[in-house]
């Protein structure tokens, strides 16, 4: 079975590569890179490397055996579009979720540039989502890359949001997740940065995820804004007609 995923806004992981560099100002604190060392001290063997980059030609086919339709997140311990992955093996793995139809894959990348540069060699589907990391107005830049991208459902992962975003673009975006930096080190999230992305997002018909506030005790902090919780989700793709529907 897939890894279970204790992420909000997904159901459960596949990590066909493992291992990632840091690009941006996000990437300080990375929990994956925490975690795989830990891993690695269990002596998990995929992690055998610690957080090196390596790719994982066992696991590539594993979503075409799990017959119950999931979300599932692709790669949550590395970036797909990591300069080091073969673009002959990040085509297998764009080919498995163009096949296993059934599943809902969401990948999310901070390297937005070589998105663009090997968009149209890939074979997009509507169960494919495609997001951006956007953790400061410094990488704006990412969500233009993401709209010129044949991805069919594109979404913004504004996690850690480490400064105000003003005057986003959203024309084309189809979802926005929002949340606090969590774990050792968590650099501080103002609410008025949160807000006026929520405002945005629904100025321009965009759902809006609040996933949490972080910190180093995030239970504690929880996930309320203006005292709800906000978990709205895109529309979801109609397989059959590759369109999009309510």
């Amino acid at each position: 079975m897939a890894q279970a995923s204790a992420i909000e806004w997904t159901g459960s992981t596949w990590n066909p590569v493992t291992g990632c560099v840091k690009i941006s100002p996000g990437c300080l604190n990375c929990y994956a890179e925490r975690m795989a060392k830990r891993l690695q001290a269990m002596g998990q063997a995929n992690y055998a490397t610690g957080f090196n980059l390596a790719l994982h030609e066992h696991v590539v086919a594993l979503p075409l055996k799990w017959k119950k339709p999931q979300t599932i997140f692709v790669n949550s311990m590395s970036d797909l579009f990591l300069k080091g992955i073969p673009k002959d093996f990040l085509l297998k793995i764009f080919n498995v979720m163009h096949q296993a139809n059934w599943h809902t894959f969401q990948v999310l990348t901070k390297r937005s540039e070589r998105l663009l540069d090997l968009s149209d060699a890939l074979p997009w589907s509507s169960n494919i989502w495609m997001g951006v990391t956007v953790e400061n107005k410094d990488y704006m830049h990412r969500i233009d890359h993401l709209r010129e991208s044949g991805a069919y459902l594109k979404f913004l992962s504004i996690e850690p949001l480490l400064g105000p975003l003003p005057k986003m673009n959203l024309e084309g975006i189809d979802w926005v997740i929002v949340g606090g930096e969590s774990g050792p080190g968590a650099r501080p999230m103002d609410p008025a940065w949160v807000l006026d992305i929520r405002n945005q997002c629904e100025e321009a018909g965009a759902p809006f995820f609040f996933k949490q506030w972080g910190g180093t005790r995030k239970k504690k902090a929880g996930r309320m804004l203006e005292g709800r919780t906000w978990d709205e989700m895109p529309m979801m793709p109609r397989r059959d007609m590759g369109v999009m529907v309510g």
